[in-house]
């Protein structure tokens, strides 16, 4: 008798309760249990998973890496998705193999690289990979001589932190003068220069940013899934246009996108992003984690999740080939329960005080993705 998989997610995105769906939905009917750790009570993870807990505050990545051996131990963890302190877990993969814990995470060198925007340009730029221009920039002065160059060379400049994700930073330059304009409709991502100057003239502290030229459509994320022994299992690209998604597997997007998994170490699952300067694609962005929108090659008829868990355990699930490619679509949201009641928040420097697991209500329907 095949023995049931544990997966652990730690402190992951909402739209990973899409990933828990599909590892019990995988392909071999096999059993997999699923226990999952975030700071917000109202996480839908929480109440996606089978057993979760609300975890301590404030620990440092040191204790948080032996808040996590503890879990692992107490939870009997086979395979552990960090995202919340990846590279000081990845440090430290002997000893959760030692607990019997497999990480499904890229190597800390791999970590190290693509932690920041400017090294990770720098790395790629180096094994021939096309990035665009960019400027790593301080204060204002250098943030004006930046803009100014580039507008020079004809681009629309665009600035973002140096170290972040999710797009939290992101701006768009305009020396258009604030106006009433600005105040209709929704707010939006274009930002005065003069304002922006003003306010760096203010700060007490230096900020860390890249300027570089606003990249243009299409934006093509190429969900990777490479073993450890550094060769990639499975390549597709996901397109968005506007709000229309799809599929490609046009080696454009895809040979670069393996050759930074494979030199690079990005082992198990990862997603390089690409976008357009003029008439060629050239990196965006390197997410050394799953990417909330693996889900949707299951519309190729791929469960990436599962083959990770497998791929992580020994179980080499081989090069997989996409059977087919799913139509063109638009995302729609659905609705998720949380856990029924919201417990206490804990503020520790110690990992010894834990908090006590909510078990998960019924799983409700997977939300779909709609064909446009």
């Amino acid at each position: 008798m095949v023995s049931r998989v544990r997966v652990w997610l730690n402190r992951t995105y909402a739209e990973n309760v899409f990933f828990m769906d599909q590892l019990r939905r995988n392909p071999g009917d096999r059993a997999v249990e699923i226990h999952a750790t975030h700071g917000d009570p109202d996480s839908p993870v929480l109440a996606a998973a089978d057993t979760s807990e609300l975890e301590p505050e404030g620990l440092s990545p040191a204790a948080y890496v032996e808040y996590a051996l503890d879990q692992c131990v107490r939870r009997g963890i086979d395979v552990f998705v960090p995202r919340l302190h990846q590279a000081a877990v990845v440090a430290h993969r002997a000893e959760f193999a030692a607990a019997g814990t497999a990480l499904l995470a890229p190597t800390p060198e791999a970590v190290a690289v693509f932690e920041d925007k400017a090294v990770a340009y720098e790395a790629v730029r180096s094994v021939g990979v096309p990035v665009p221009p960019w400027h790593r920039v301080r204060n204002a002065d250098e943030l004006v001589d930046a803009v100014e160059e580039l507008e020079a060379a004809g681009h629309l400049a665009c600035f973002k932190p140096a170290v972040g994700a999710g797009g939290a930073g992101f701006r768009v330059i305009t020396r258009s003068p604030f106006s009433l304009l600005h105040l209709t409709g929704f707010p939006g991502p274009h930002v005065q220069l003069d304002v922006v100057v003003e306010a760096l003239r203010r700060a007490e502290e230096p900020v860390d940013w890249l300027v570089m030229p606003r990249l243009e459509q299409p934006e093509v994320s190429v969900d990777c899934l490479t073993g450890p022994d550094n060769r990639v299992r499975l390549a597709v690209g996901r397109t968005k246009h506007g709000r229309r998604r799809g599929f490609t597997l046009d080696e454009r997007w895809l040979a670069p996108a393996r050759l930074i998994a494979e030199g690079f170490g990005l082992h198990y699952l990862s997603n390089i992003q690409f976008r357009m300067l003029g008439d060629r694609p050239v990196l965006l962005d390197v997410n050394s984690r799953p990417a909330g929108g693996l889900h949707q090659l299951s519309l190729c008829g791929v469960n990436a999740p599962w083959a990770a868990v497998r791929l992580a355990l020994g179980e080499d699930p081989g090069v997989i080939e996409p059977p087919f490619l799913g139509q063109d679509y638009t995302v729609v949201s659905g609705p998720r329960p949380l856990v029924a009641a919201a417990l206490p928040r804990q503020r520790t420097d110690s990992a010894e005080a834990l908090l006590p697991a909510v078990p998960s209500p019924a799983q409700p329907a997977p939300a779909q993705v709609l064909p446009l």
